[in-house]
């Protein structure tokens, strides 16, 4: 009788401690769980929806808004004419070949006149001798040459000019930072383009993951990544003046936590990120501990985009779930988006506590046969 109660007292002492042992993530029933409220009819309230990451289920979900960062626009890659134009603030170098004796513009002996440093006015005007203001603003260096020349003919008929032009902040593009060599480089024509400036600058810094490119134009910014830019040359898009350019490390990440090999946040080494790619990036999920069944992805949408959950999620939290013993859920995971901001959660397998059950049963039972 005495043996009977210390097995009662034992196997309850091993079922409490097993109930009570410290885990490292949730069940997915646990997770999942409602909030314990009942609505009117009785049925259980839920705060997020569910839905499982599959092949039916994937159309409907890619059609839902992106979340995180990531939503800039590009400008795609064009040509333009060759040359660059003048613009306002550049200046202009004009030298004025005269072979009449008696020229207007040069003394004794000499048969060139090199006028003063001409900077191009906000109006697009520069002064010209016994010309006046002429606007020069938009052409190109070759098209001023000609028109001052022509202008300049009627008073000066053996009149030849010459014309160089120095860029100023509208031929110039300021490349920020990101880069080897930082700092503001001339334009040498219209074509030219962010890869050609970033090459001038020394290349991408080579401690930036993913790097991302931004060009501030005017109140606008405009993203795309550097490794894009590689792949499609048509988005190497060319410059204005006045652009500043940064190119900086990626910002979106996404975070790790439950029975997954690192609990960790981590930044998206490329500019697309797949559940699957998420999963090789934090190692898998713990072949001891983890529910293959239960990988979730938690993701919170903005409540402007909740909708009726084909055109936008039904609520503004939602949990995706993910099987990886099946082809289907391989497959569809693959297929399925990680976005800035989302976690990744490796549930735990019920069947632990169970294995922890037996573990103690056994611990016991040879602790017990010990006293005995």
């Amino acid at each position: 009788m005495r043996k009977a109660k210390l097995w009662a007292v034992g196997l309850a002492c091993v079922l409490l401690t097993a109930c009570n042992a410290p885990r490292g993530a949730g069940i997915q029933s646990e997770v999942l769980a409602a909030t314990g409220e009942t609505d009117a009819d009785g049925n259980a309230i839920y705060d997020f929806a569910v839905f499982e990451v599959t092949r039916d289920a994937l159309p409907v979900i890619g059609d839902w808004p992106q979340t995180g960062q990531g939503g800039y626009s590009w400008i795609n890659g064009g040509a333009q004419p060759a040359s660059v134009l003048i613009s306002p603030g550049d200046v202009l170098q004009v030298a004025v070949w005269d072979a009449e004796e008696n020229s207007l513009l040069t003394t004794a002996g000499q048969r060139m006149a090199q006028l003063q440093s001409l900077q191009v006015g906000a109006d697009g005007r520069i002064f010209i001798p016994f010309v006046g203001e002429m606007r020069v603003a938009g052409m190109a260096p070759g098209t001023a040459r000609k028109r001052i020349e022509e202008e300049l003919i009627a008073t000066v008929p053996s009149a030849q000019v010459q014309l160089s032009l120095e860029p100023g902040r509208g031929n110039t593009a300021n490349l920020v930072s990101g880069v080897n060599r930082p700092g503001v480089y001339p334009l040498p024509d219209s074509n030219a383009s962010v890869l050609e400036l970033i090459a001038e600058g020394g290349g991408v810094a080579g401690n930036l993951v993913n790097p991302q490119v931004r060009i501030l134009r005017g109140d606008k910014i405009y993203g795309t990544s550097v490794d894009r830019l590689f792949k499609s040359p048509r988005l190497d898009t060319v410059l204005r003046g006045g652009d500043r350019v940064i190119v900086e490390a990626e910002e979106r990440s996404f975070l790790s936590l439950g029975a997954a090999n690192r609990q960790a946040q981590h930044v998206f080494p490329s500019d697309r990120v797949s559940a699957l790619d998420a999963l090789a990036i934090i190692g898998g999920v713990s072949a001891n501990t983890a529910n293959p069944q239960g990988v979730l992805i938690l993701r919170n949408y903005p409540s402007s985009v909740v909708r009726d959950g084909i055109s936008g999620p039904p609520m503004d939290r939602v949990v995706f779930t993910i099987d990886l013993t099946s082809a289907d859920g391989l497959f569809s995971a693959g297929q399925f988006p990680i976005y800035d901001g989302d976690l990744v959660y490796a549930t735990e397998s019920p069947l632990n506590a169970a294995r922890s059950i037996f573990g103690l049963l056994n611990t016991g039972g040879s602790l017990f046969n010990r006293l005995n």
